[in-house]
């Protein structure tokens, strides 16, 4: 519950606050499904997860633009101040983090769609890890978020330094392989850039925790 909602009486501007925190939380969980689904396409070769993964960003964007315009609506009308402002801000910069992580996922799926068509270079046993975590990074950044838990928060933000160590890793097999034989070229590339599409994702579940963090406790990471 949002920390503005501390007394029984619930005013229309909480009412609205709650609102908006209860949306964040959804377009939180439609980027989990999206990246739940970008993992099949990836490391099972699922076309048709890949193909929901790619419609499901639509409402994703959707999202983003419908709660850019109530967070602003709510400030021109209401005039928050102190920690409701904080929280409506922190918001408007979350939402932009989150819609790019819902993208990455799109791109993950969009590149195991071309990489399902070829034999596979190695097996994905990093790549599946990392969405692993991906997916236990947005469990707790949306509990962090309904609950108002910075502590969580923080959990989930410390979970993006595995996802770098597992990106270096990939990067250097990949290379490796690359150098020893250059008819996976072209397929170690793809992979090099998906890899780089899981990471970038963590990087801006990493930024939507620290916008949770600033709203919880004013103070910038």
């Amino acid at each position: 519950m949002l920390r503005t909602m501390v007394h029984s009486g619930m005013n229309a501007l909480e009412h609205e606050l709650q609102e908006v925190n209860a949306a964040v939380v959804r377009m939180l969980s439609q980027v989990r499904e999206g990246v739940q689904l970008a993992r099949r396409a990836l490391v099972d070769a699922d076309a048709e997860a890949g193909e929901r993964c790619v419609a499901g960003d639509a409402q994703v964007d959707a999202a983003q633009h419908e709660l850019e315009s109530r967070c602003l609506t709510i400030i021109a009308r209401r005039q928050p101040a102190a920690g409701d402002l904080r929280f409506l801000g922190a918001v408007l910069q979350a939402l932009a983090d989150i819609e790019r992580a819902g993208d990455y996922a799109v791109h993950v799926a969009r590149a195991g769609a071309e990489l399902a068509k070829q034999p596979r270079v190695k097996k994905y046993l990093d790549m599946n890890r990392i969405m692993g975590i991906l997916d236990e990074m947005l469990e707790l950044t949306m509990r962090a978020m309904a609950d108002g838990d910075q502590q969580t928060a923080r959990e989930a933000r410390a979970m993006d330094e595995e996802i770098d160590e597992l990106y270096d890793q990939i990067q250097r097999e990949l290379l490796t392989y690359m150098m020893a034989d250059p008819h996976t070229i072209d397929r170690a590339t793809t992979l090099l850039a998906t890899a780089r599409y899981l990471e970038r994702c963590g990087d801006h579940l990493e930024n939507v925790n620290e916008h949770i963090l600033f709203w919880l406790t004013g103070e910038r990471i």
